[in-house]
């Protein structure tokens, strides 16, 4: 009887949290599987957990074998942090804002990402020097 009462503040206790997860939880999965459709990827994707990773290294160009990145400790944060400034920039986003954007807003920054008409997904940006990538644009405008 105990342990049920104390279940039951802590779930009073903590409803706005939860409530707050569970929002920017299906948000955030929502704004992934439209961005993985933007790029041509399963939609599907977003919403099982380690394949959505598995699609966002292939999106920003980088080996599947990237993923045990993940599994380095203290590593894994700069990692994460690396990930999101290279999907924005095979979005177009190169300056520095966008990058601060992406890793401090990141759930919403995908969102709008998804969400914008003006976004074109541009192709991978790992292992691509950025000079080639403006030209290779330029080619591609003027051709």
């Amino acid at each position: 009887m105990v342990s049920s009462s104390i279940f039951q503040s802590l779930v009073n206790e903590y409803a706005g949290y939860t409530f707050l997860v569970g929002f920017l939880l299906v948000i955030g999965s929502l704004g992934a599987a439209r961005l993985f459709a933007k790029a041509d990827q399963p939609w599907v994707a977003a919403l099982v957990p380690v394949w959505n990773v598995v699609v966002v290294l292939k999106m920003v160009g980088r080996p599947v074998s990237h993923l045990a990145f993940f599994l380095v400790p203290f590593y894994n944060i700069y990692f994460f942090f690396r990930l999101c400034v290279e999907l924005a920039q095979s979005f177009g986003k190169y300056s520095l804002i966008d990058y601060i954007l992406v890793c401090v807003f990141n759930v919403f920054y995908v969102l709008n990402l998804a969400l914008a008409y003006n976004e074109e997904y541009q192709g991978p940006v790992y292992g691509v020097d950025r000079d080639h990538r403006e030209h290779a644009g330029d080619a591609l405008a003027a051709g």
